[in-house]
C-alpha cells in the first residue's frame, strides 16, 4: 500500500511541478501569467503576499512538489521507512500553507489565481491520500494484532 501511495505522489507532484514551475518561471522572467477561467492570477501573483523572503511563493511550491517527487522515487527505489515518514509529513505542511493561501485569496486579496487553485487542489489530494494511507496502515496493523 505504501508503494501505491508513493506512485500516486509521483503523479500528483509531477502535475504540481508543472503548475508551480510555470508560475515560478513567469515570476522570475517578469512575464504575465495567462489565467484561464478566473482571471485573477496577476492580481494574486503581484500582491504583497506573493513573495516570502524576497522569493515568489510559487518557488516554494515548486520545491515542495520536487521534494515529494524525489522522495517518492527514493522510497520506491530503497524502501526506506524514514523516507516514507518524511514523505507523509510533507503533505501536512503543504496543506497548512494551502489553507493560509486560500484564505488570503478569498478574504484579503479577494481574487483567485487559477494555477494557485490547481496547486491547492493537488495539495489537498496529497493530504487526503496521506490521511487515507495512515488509516489503512492502522487498520492493517490492528487486524494483524487482533489475529495474534
Amino acid at each position: 500500500m505504501q508503494r501505491i501511495l508513493a506512485k500516486a505522489f509521483i503523479f500528483l507532484s509531477f502535475i504540481g511541478i508543472l503548475d508551480a514551475g510555470y508560475i515560478t518561471m513567469e515570476a522570475f522572467t517578469g512575464g504575465t501569467v495567462v489565467c484561464p477561467l478566473v482571471g485573477g492570477c496577476n492580481t494574486v501573483l503581484q500582491s504583497s503576499y506573493a513573495q516570502i523572503f524576497g522569493y515568489p511563493v510559487a518557488l516554494y511550491g515548486l520545491l515542495f512538489y520536487l521534494s515529494i517527487f524525489v522522495l517518492s522515487f527514493l522510497y520506491l527505489d530503497r524502501g526506506n521507512a524514514r523516507v516514507f515518514t518524511l514523505l507523509k509529513l510533507l503533505p501536512i505542511v503543504g496543506f497548512l500553507f494551502t489553507l493560509w493561501f486560500l484564505y488570503l485569496q478569498a478574504f484579503v486579496i479577494k481574487s483567485y489565481c487559477f494555477f494557485c487553485l490547481i496547486s491547492a487542489g493537488l495539495s489537498m489530494i496529497l493530504f487526503g491520500l496521506t490521511l487515507w494511507g495512515w488509516k489503512r496502515m492502522r487498520a492493517v496493523v490492528e487486524t494483524h494484532l487482533d489475529r495474534n
